[in-house]
């Protein structure tokens, strides 16, 4: 693989408060595997540091039938806590969100750097309570409380 098509790494160090993102993907730059026919996910640790790859999980089921090719990707994907594919059917999506893990579905291919990049940012800015949650990070003041306070 030329230098040219791999990801930069955003920190080396090792992230506090990170939260672990998969992305399914054909080629390691892009999302653009459906959750059910990715043969792997690229996974990476992202925090208001930076990002940085932490593994790639094969996840290659065509020797499975049915709902287990579901739930062994499920099960490879342990501990994740955002997956971005290109699409999910329903039922995967209701197994992959009972395991913890937040489905991301995008609508249109998007490159894995970018998004990670996003990530960072948002983390950085105002991230969502679930997000907050996950990160292990106080929530300073719940906006949505302060409508009631006198």
């Amino acid at each position: 693989m030329s230098e040219s098509t791999k990801i930069k790494v955003e920190s080396t160090k090792k992230l506090e408060n990170s939260i672990k993102v998969a992305f399914a993907s054909n080629d390691m730059q892009k999302i653009n595997a459906h959750f059910g026919g990715a043969k792997e996910f690229y996974v990476y640790g992202v925090s208001k540091e930076g990002f940085q790859l932490e593994g790639i999980v094969k996840t290659d089921t065509s020797d499975l039938e049915g709902d287990d090719k579901t739930d062994f990707k499920v099960k490879a994907l342990n501990g994740v806590n955002i997956m971005y594919c290109e699409s999910i059917g329903g039922t995967a999506a209701a197994k992959v969100i009972r395991s913890g893990m937040h489905p991301m579905k995008v609508e249109q291919e998007s490159q894995i750097e970018d998004v990670l990049k996003e990530l960072v940012t948002m983390i950085n800015t105002n991230p969502p309570p679930w997000i907050k949650r996950i990160m292990h990070v106080e929530n300073s003041e719940d906006v949505r409380l302060a409508r009631w306070a006198e």
